[in-house]
């Protein structure tokens, strides 16, 4: 098993520190892994002037999957667009084909008192956000920058889906269904986009060769709205690029933190590059603060999904879930009068009791 380890920026590699402290459990047990890490993001910008460098894209290439901790920071929005540690991400998910986001939105019993909502609503939570990932407004033509006719200055993006990328992203989502309760809702903006009117009618095409799946649609403005009114209604959720990224941010918060939030980017043939979800955090990087539970939950998945280990990734998970029971939390998950403990502390302990 291959796996290429780029920490990235800020909390970055704090986090993806504590995932291989569980992963070197594994490794003493006999599990046979070989890795290897390099920079991205600014990281790789400060180490040969760009955030993907090459030599990182060739170890992601080789690898049978991809673990990577977070990029960014103030000290790097100077750059030009081309040059920001964002396009490191942008561009390792393009170049390696990773067009299916799997973003899974699950409370923990024990941490119903960290979500935002009311525990009835949010209790029981186990949503799956699956989000369209190479295509969509983030990398449309043209873009760019202009003068409008009154000499002004204004920007613009164009929305762009081909029937193909919308079929391929449709089918994961139909396929995760069907492992789960055989309900997808597809969310889109049909009533104004004309690229979502074609999402609509190609998903619904789609969900022909689906009769065991409910397939539902629903506007995304309607879609925020109801995961917070009420979240349960949701199993499984497909959804373009940009309107994934805000509704599985919005879902992260259901669970108790965007730091209990793992995801997938998969290939066709289920390589991946998992992550968590949240930020580089440059705020707290390297104060032992950061909650490193989503970048271990991402080694679950990569288990899961990439290695078809669902053994590993059972344990995994239910070693975090022992921790939580035990009442340890890291200062994002912790309720009023609860002791935070720091990251450093939370990943031995998910080590240990994977032990």
């Amino acid at each position: 098993m291959k796996i290429a380890i780029l920490p990235g920026d800020g909390i970055g590699p704090e986090i993806v520190g504590e995932a291989l402290r569980v992963l070197d459990v594994l490794r003493r047990e006999g599990l046979p892994v070989d890795t290897g890490a390099a920079p991205i993001g600014g990281a790789g910008y400060e180490a040969a002037g760009q955030p993907l460098p090459d030599a990182t894209l060739a170890l992601a290439r080789d690898a049978d999957a991809v673990l990577l901790g977070a990029v960014g920071g103030p000290r790097y929005d100077a750059l030009p667009r081309a040059l920001r540690p964002e396009q490191g991400i942008l561009g390792i998910r393009k170049a390696l084909g990773l067009f299916a986001n799997l973003r899974p939105a699950l409370l923990y019993p024990e941490l119903a008192a960290a979500s935002t909502l009311k525990p009835e609503v949010v209790a029981g939570l186990d949503v799956m956000i699956v989000r369209e990932l190479t295509g969509d407004i983030y990398f449309g033509q043209p873009r760019g920058r202009r003068k409008n006719a009154d000499g002004d200055d204004e920007g613009f993006d164009t929305m762009l889906y081909s029937a193909g990328e919308i079929r391929r992203i449709a089918r994961v989502g139909f396929e995760t269904a069907r492992r789960r309760t055989r309900k997808l809702c597809s969310v889109d903006k049909a009533n104004v986009l004309d690229t979502s009117m074609l999402w609509r009618e190609v998903v619904s095409a789609v969900a022909n060769d689906y009769p065991d799946v409910a397939l539902t649609h629903m506007y995304v403005d309607n879609a925020a709205m109801q995961l917070v009114r009420n979240p349960k209604q949701f199993d499984v959720i497909v959804t373009g690029n940009l309107f994934g990224d805000i509704l599985s941010d919005e879902a992260s918060m259901l669970a108790g933190s965007i730091g209990m939030l793992p995801s997938a980017s998969l290939d066709a043939r289920n390589k991946g590059l998992y992550e968590p979800i949240h930020g580089s955090a440059p705020d707290i990087a390297g104060e032992d603060k950061a909650n490193p539970l989503a970048t271990i939950l991402s080694l679950a998945m990569m288990f899961r999904y990439t290695f078809a280990r669902a053994d590993i990734a059972d344990r995994i998970e239910k070693a975090v879930r022992a921790v939580l029971a035990k009442g340890l939390r890291t200062r994002d998950i912790a309720a009023a009068g609860e002791t935070a403990i720091g990251t450093r502390a939370m990943g031995e302990a998910v080590a240990a009791a994977l032990r």
